[in-house]
């Protein structure tokens, strides 16, 4: 019974690792990601409704199943499973699934389809370090979030106190001059804003420069600096889990089927004649 056990580890453990077995779960989130964009047409639900349900289903069999190999290839040693925050994204995202479609959980059902697609971020090792670096970044953004608001404040009331009797339609209270700063630091049509405030005040042009100097050119690069900041540091831990040596069950395991191994060669030159 143990090497039946043990046979069915390895090949849960080799399965999972296959690119193959990677290609096609891809291929699955694409396809229930193409599912739920097809659903959206009123006349194509009418028509091959039933197939759509079909489909959802079927992708997500398959994902249970996946889900099960990834767990009996590090069983009994299941914290190896629950303890990557990937896999236990996976899960989750399976055990929404489970949901009712049907009655008052109709619309969490729905959602918990559309989770589904997240789930590429989760296979494509690429996206999953994106996503590790937009993480790490947070704190740091964070700061640069406190000085970008303490710069709005800043603009904001000064542009009230100069604009908000030629313009109140923009500048009238300080909750639209924050809304109208964030429509200048998009870069959206904000030269129609600074041409209505030099109609007042001639010299306006030197507010709006100076912030769009600093709210968009600067902030916005220190952004990209903490991005690419933490990118490299996420490179450089992903390199560094992968030349970290193997774990000393990991090397017992390896040491035992390599016994296992020699015994068996011995038992066939022991039937040599």
């Amino acid at each position: 019974m143990h090497n039946i056990l043990n046979s069915w580890q390895q090949f849960s453990r080799k399965l999972v690792g296959a690119a193959l077995f990677e290609h096609s779960i891809i291929g699955l989130i694409l396809l229930n990601a193409l599912i739920l964009g097809l659903e959206t047409d009123a006349t194509l639900v009418s028509k091959y409704g039933k197939w759509f349900e079909l489909g959802h289903q079927l992708v997500l069999a398959a994902f249970i199943i996946e889900a099960l190999l990834k767990i009996s290839a590090v069983a009994p040693r299941l914290r190896l499973y629950f303890g990557n925050g990937w896999n236990l994204f996976d899960f989750s995202v399976i055990v929404l699934s489970l949901v009712p479609a049907t009655g008052e959980l109709a619309m969490v059902a729905r959602l918990a389809r559309l989770l589904r697609v997240l789930r590429l971020i989760s296979t494509i090792p690429e996206l999953r370090l994106i996503v590790a670096t937009l993480m790490r970044s947070i704190p740091s953004m964070g700061n640069i979030i406190l000085l970008m608001s303490i710069i709005f404040y800043i603009y904001a009331i000064a542009g009230f106190h100069l604009f908000h009797q030629h313009d109140p339609q923009h500048w009238g209270s300080l909750g639209l001059s924050l809304l109208t700063l964030f429509r200048v630091v998009t870069l959206e049509d904000w030269t129609d804003v600074m041409y209505t405030a030099m109609e007042a005040q001639p010299w306006a042009w030197a507010y709006f420069v100076s912030f769009v100097v600093m709210g968009t050119f600067v902030i916005i690069n220190l952004f990209i600096a903490v991005v690419i900041n933490n990118l490299e540091e996420a490179k450089a831990e992903c390199l560094a889990d992968l030349r970290q040596p193997s774990s000393r069950d990991e090397l017992l395991k390896e040491l035992e089927n390599a016994q296992q191994a020699m015994r068996r060669l011995q038992e066939r030159m022991e039937r040599l004649p």
